[in-house]
This record gives structure tokens, sequence and C-alpha cells, in this order.
């Protein structure tokens, strides 16, 4: 059994992305009943279970033999060494398109659960309810709850692409669409900041040779979040927006000149919600297009006007429904890099539940970072990735990087620059509360 990859999926296929989805767990987990949950898991998604094959010039999803198909990884070890062990292996070419590890410490009362799915199946909103989807079976073989059974068990159910699923256009009007975008491109070349790690000499890897992936996380609890959340609201922008001016100014800070230069956010849009019908988060498919907005940043600029700015440019950008003509010309991104090029990557996925576990079980932390194999050190200089999300309203965002690019010290001095700026969001919530109080 197999399924065509669609254009726009194909993209991820030279990606080599991957969600790397964790859960720090205290108490006893049952193992037989966690492999038997994840075995259920990726036999109710055969995206999961699947390969990717290249057939004749495109690429298909292909069903894996039993002997081949994703099982439970069971070790003892350090959670702290276990997460980062795992977002630096990749998911093997040509092999199964999804992992599974519990890394337990010593005593089996701490555990470390990560689930790894390729991007070409997943999003950051589908990873998330499957990594949920996986628990709720777990809890479900523990308390003994019936197993509910579809009408259809035992035949592969292959979700369609979006961009099968999107409202009719006319070619005209995307390929107009395209053009405005492309001369938008060059017009607004956006700067990047620079790398901080001497570029490797000509003809040296990719990476160099002690490049790995490290990720630098800022977290704000949950009257933090809310505060900033406040500050959103009465600012009239999203929180979203707030993120991404914040983003914008550290990142100015990094480029040379005094006077404004030209940044580039990129916010991914999550289609499912805008597609009709809407389209499930446990559908395994990657079923987000991008906005790239450029906005003149200096020094100087007011990180609240920023944010206004951003807000207001996203919303028109959704309104006029430029969000569906940006996935129908995705294909043409490797032809135009610059379609995507940004300064600041900033995710949106909201403010999300985490996992229902049974009694006696805890989560104590949920993560979702993005990696992937390729980086590019020679080219000196990237947008800067900040994975944004809110489990159980308190934000995180996460900050992966190639220590062939930037250096520990770099990001993690970006990252406390970031919360700075957030924290200063949060305090003006306050201090409008305290004006109004007062009269």
């Amino acid at each position: 059994m197999h399924r065509a990859l669609c254009p726009v999926e194909t993209l991820y296929v030279g990606q080599r992305s991957r969600a790397v989805l964790s859960c720090a767990l205290r108490g006893p987990v049952d193992v037989a009943a966690l492999s038997a949950a994840f075995d259920a898991t990726t036999e109710a998604n055969p995206p999961l279970r699947s390969r990717i094959e290249q057939n004749g010039a495109g690429h298909v999803l292909r069903l894996l033999g039993e002997d081949e198909r994703p099982r439970l990884v069971v070790r003892t070890g350090d959670e702290t060494e276990a997460h980062a062990a795992e977002l630096n292996r990749p998911l093997p070419v040509g092999g199964p398109l999804s992992r599974a590890t519990l890394v337990s410490a010593p005593g089996g009362e701490n555990h470390l659960f990560v689930l790894v799915v390729d991007h070409t199946v997943v999003d950051g909103h589908s990873g998330i309810a499957l990594h949920n989807a996986l628990w709720d079976r777990y809890r479900a073989l523990v308390d003994g709850e019936p197993a509910a059974v579809a009408a259809d068990a035992g035949r592969p159910r292959w979700p369609d692409p979006v961009s099968r699923l999107l409202p009719p256009a006319d070619a005209a009007d995307t390929a107009k669409y395209l053009d405005g975008r492309l001369e938008e491109t060059r017009r607004y070349p956006v700067a990047l900041v620079p790398y901080d790690v001497p570029r490797p000499s000509a003809g040296a890897h990719e990476t160099g040779p002690d490049g790995h992936i490290e990720v630098r996380r800022l977290t704000l609890d949950a009257d933090l979040t809310s505060r900033l959340r406040r500050t959103a609201r009465g600012a009239g922008v999203s929180a979203h927006a707030l993120i991404a001016a914040t983003l914008l100014a550290t990142a100015r800070r990094r480029l040379d000149g005094d006077g404004p230069r030209t940044l580039g956010c990129l916010s991914p849009i999550d289609l499912r919600s805008r597609l009709s019908p809407p389209l499930s988060a446990s559908a395994l498919v990657p079923a987000v297009t991008t906005h790239l907005q450029t906005l003149d940043v200096s020094e100087a600029s007011e990180p609240l006007q920023l944010a206004r700015a951003v807000h207001g440019r996203l919303s028109d950008f959704l309104s006029r429904g430029d969000h569906f003509h940006e996935m129908r010309i995705t294909p043409e991104v490797p032809r135009n890099p610059a379609l995507q090029l940004a300064t600041v990557i900033a995710t949106n996925m909201g403010v999300v539940p985490g996992p229902r576990l049974p009694s006696g079980l805890r989560a104590v932390d949920v993560r979702l970072v993005p990696a992937r194999e390729h980086y590019f050190p020679q080219a000196g200089r990237s947008p800067v990735m900040a994975c944004v999300v809110s489990f159980e309203g308190r934000l995180s965002i996460e900050f992966p990087h190639s220590t062939a690019c930037y250096s520990p010290s770099f990001m993690s001095a970006f990252r406390d620059d970031v919360r700075a700026g957030l924290l200063r969001f949060a305090t003006a919530a306050d201090a409008r509360h305290a004006r109004a109080a007062t009269g």
C-alpha cells in the first residue's frame, strides 16, 4: 500500500526536518502498556509506519513490512542527555517516519518519553494531537477501559494532502499572486543574523566536525503568561505579535549599522481550521502555510509599534484569503528560496493541552522542538527559529540551533534578551491595571 506525496509534501523530503515531542514523567510507567499504545497508534496512522520512496519524478509513502515498523525503544539513562541525543538522532532515509523512546532513570520513577516524527507527515498541531492521543491509549489500557475499534480496522487510512483540500482558484490569479510575491522579495531583501562561529574552510562538512543541535529554552509561568496575554488584549494585538516584535527587536541588535534595516518575520499559518470543512488535528499531514512580512527596524524601534504592524499585516493577509494562495505557490520555493527567507521564524501553536495520564503518573514538562539534519555554516548567516507553544497555559519558546553556526553563549544571550522584552510587556499589563484601578 502506498500514497503519492503532493508537491507541497515533497518539499519536506529534502529538508529532512522532524518534530521532537517529549514528556518528562514522574511515577510508575507500565512499559508493556506504553509499547502496546504506540503499536496501536502506528497501526491507526499509516504514515507513522511508512517510508518515503522515490517513484519516478515524485515520491510516495509506502507501508513498511511487519518486521520493519517502528517499536517502542526502552532504555535507562539521564533525561537531559536523552533529550539531546534524540534531538540529534535523525530518522534514517528509507526507514520509519516515526520513533518512540522511553528513557528511565535508575529506580524507575523518573522518565522521559520522546516521540519523533518526520515533518513530511506531521506539523506542530498534528504532532501535539498525536502525542496526546498516544497517552490517551496508554491511559485506557492502564485503567482497563475498553479499546475503541474502528469500523474499518485493519485497513490503512491515508489522509488526503492539504493541497488537494484548498478551495478552487483561478490559475491566473495564482500566477498574479506569485508575481507579486517575487517582486516583494526583489524590492525588500531581508537582513539575516550573522553566525558567531567561524565559517568552515572550503570543502568542510556542512555542520563541521563538532556541529550538533542544541536548544536554548525560554519559559514563563502561568501568571506571567496570563499577564503577557492581557497586555496583548489591551493593545488590540495577539500574543504572537508581541513575541514576533520582541524577536525582531532582538535580532536587530545583532546587526550592524545605526539606521533601519529591513527584517523579515515568517509566521507559519495553520490551515486546518480555515478549510471547509475544517480538518481535524489528528490528520497526519503538514497543514501549514506561511506569511512573510518585511519591516524596517532600527535599534530605536518601539516594540509595541512593531507588534501592531505585525498583527495588522497578518490579519490583512488572512482576511484577503492569501494563505490559500501562499499554499498554492509553495512548490515554487526551491526555485525561489527568498519566498520564505526571513530574519526570524516565529511559530504559533497557541494554548494547547498536555497529555492526560492515569492516576499516579504526572507530566512535569512537555516540549515540542523542531530539528533537521542539514545546517549550512558556509552561509555565514541564517534565520533564527523560535518554536512557540503554551502547554497548559505556560508559554515556552524553544530556540534550536547548530553549534557550527551559533554558539551556545550567543543563543543564550539571544534567549535572555527575548525574555527581558517579554517581561517588559507582561509588566506593562500590571501598570495599566494599576492606573485603571486608581482612576
